[in-house]
């Protein structure tokens, strides 16, 4: 199973999906990591969307889609926030976004690996 991390470090989970420029992805096998990989993501969504009510939502979610493929290998995409739109998009994709408020890397795999790990699914809007 590979898992996808948002990270602006590659030790912590970040909080800001937009603004995060790497996605550490671990590859993990009867519940040890056996790889690792930083992995960048194309553009800095941030700096293309200056807000969300200023952008038109598809054109947004072009371009979540394109940083998506970075992580196209993955199942699991852990993260500590992002939009329902995104959210939806990446289970569409057949990743399953998980958001927790566990912020080092090592513990929210673990956590996730042992199915302990708490999902704050994003609320409808």
């Amino acid at each position: 199973m590979r898992i996808a991390v948002i990270t602006e470090d590659g030790r912590t989970v970040s909080q800001d999906l937009d603004r995060a420029p790497y996605y550490l992805v671990l590859t993990a096998e009867d519940d040890e990591i056996v790889d690792c990989e930083l992995r960048g993501r194309p553009g800095n969504l941030q700096s293309q969307v200056k807000s969300y009510e200023d952008s038109n939502r598809a054109v947004a979610r072009d371009r979540y889609t394109c940083t998506a493929g970075v992580i196209a290998d993955c199942q699991v995409l852990l993260c500590r926030g992002m939009s329902l739109d995104v959210y939806e998009d990446m289970q569409a994709r057949g990743i399953r976004p998980v958001i927790s408020d566990i912020v080092p890397i090592d513990q929210a795999v673990f956590s996730y690996l042992d199915g302990e790990i708490a999902d704050h699914v994003v609320p409808p809007q």
